[in-house]
This record gives C-alpha cells, sequence and structure tokens, in this order.
C-alpha cells in the first residue's frame, strides 16, 4: 500500500500530471537541440505509452526480423506514428547509428538511445516487478499475467469511489494497445518502455518506487 503521502500526491496529480508531461514534451520537442532529443520529446506527446508504441511499430516494421532498420524504413515508421520529421533529420539520426556505413541501424539499440533516462531505483523496481509477471524466467509475459497481478485496490480513484478496480485494470491495459506483438506477449524491454513514459512525469525517485510496489504489490 502507498504511505499516506504518496496516495496524497498520487490523487491530487492524477487528472494532471500526464497533461503536464504532454505539454513538456511539446515544448522540448520545438526547443531540442538534436533530431533523437525532438524525436523522444514528440513520442512523449502521446503519453505514457508513447515509447511502447512507437517499439512496437518499429519491431513490425522488420518484416525479415533482422532487428535492423534502413533509413526508409525509419521514415516510414516515424510517418506512420504520425509525427513528422525532416529528411535531414532523419538521415542525421540515422548516421548516429549507422557506425558501420551498411545503411540499416540496430532498433533496439536506437530504442534503448529514445527511451527517456531513468534513474538506477527505478529500473531495479521496474525490473523486480517484471519478474513478479516473468514467474517462468523465460523473459516473457503475455497482457493475462498482467491482468492477473496488476493492483488497482489502491488507486486513487478507486479509493474515491470515482472508478471501480476493473475499470482502472482496464485503462492499464489498454495503454498496451499497439505496442506488443499480437501473441501479446511483453519483453521486459516493452515493460521499461512503458514505464519510462510514467517515469518521465515524476521527478521524484520514492514516489515513483512507491507507485510501483503499490501497482504490483511489491
Amino acid at each position: 500500500m502507498c504511505s499516506r503521502g504518496v496516495q496524497h500526491s498520487y490523487k491530487k496529480d492524477r487528472m494532471t500530471r500526464e497533461d503536464a508531461m504532454k505539454a513538456q514534451a511539446e515544448s522540448e520537442a520545438e526547443e531540442a537541440g538534436s533530431p533523437m532529443d525532438k524525436l523522444r520529446a514528440l513520442i512523449l506527446t502521446r503519453g505514457y505509452q508513447g515509447i511502447l508504441q512507437f517499439g512496437g511499430l518499429f519491431r513490425r516494421t522488420d518484416d525479415d526480423d533482422s532487428h535492423t532498420l534502413n533509413k526508409e524504413e525509419l521514415a516510414e515508421t516515424i510517418g506512420q506514428f504520425g509525427l513528422s520529421m525532416s529528411e535531414d533529420e532523419i538521415s542525421e539520426l540515422c548516421a548516429e547509428f549507422d557506425e558501420d556505413g551498411t545503411g540499416s541501424i540496430d532498433y533496439n539499440e536506437f530504442l534503448d538511445k529514445l527511451r527517456p533516462e531513468m534513474t538506477e531505483p527505478r529500473i531495479e523496481i521496474v525490473e523486480q516487478a517484471y519478474a513478479v509477471l516473468d514467474e517462468a524466467g523465460d523473459g516473457v509475459v503475455t497482457i493475462d499475467d498482467i491482468r492477473d497481478k496488476y493492483s488497482a485496490a489502491n488507486h486513487p480513484r478507486v479509493l474515491s469511489g470515482e472508478s471501480s478496480e476493473d475499470e482502472i485494470l482496464a485503462k492499464f491495459l489498454s495503454r498496451f494497445d499497439g505496442g506488443v506483438k499480437e501473441d501479446g506477449k511483453l519483453t521486459k524491454q516493452e515493460f521499461l518502455d512503458y514505464y519510462s513514459g510514467l517515469s518521465k512525469s515524476i521527478d521524484d525517485d520514492e514516489y515513483f518506487v512507491e507507485v510501483i510496489k503499490t501497482c504490483w504489490k511489491l
């Protein structure tokens, strides 16, 4: 259960925290000093699930399962996500990751750089949550695993009577739409993709850790 202070802060911010992050991201996109910073900010204007959903589209674009994309495929992915970047910006993105000059980039490496930075305590607690889901230890969990383990009992909207636990769970699960493959399996990297978006909206490490502990009953 969250501490009283964390519950109060979460309740106070629940309607504005994600919107504030989106607004900040819009401003950062306009002032970005590099194409990577601009792309990251543009994706975060889509909310907590932006990085996860962009990563999912990235992986689906990889038709031959090579784990690489060329410049044209990168441009296609950005366009399909509804973002606008110039040809020069996309060329600069590719050049940053195409160290061997093959014209292709490793999209896992690209997504690692794209994901907003998280402090070690945040990464550790997210990995602990994933380990709870990954009972088999094979590095893959399903949406059904998430449905079974996610706890909305202490969500502020549930405690206030504004929403039911089922409604909060349904909203949480909807954030993974478009971010996972059709088989419904979620890797640790994809789990981190989602929580990196949430992390971007929370300044305090302790508060972030308490939120994750509450959701996953750690």
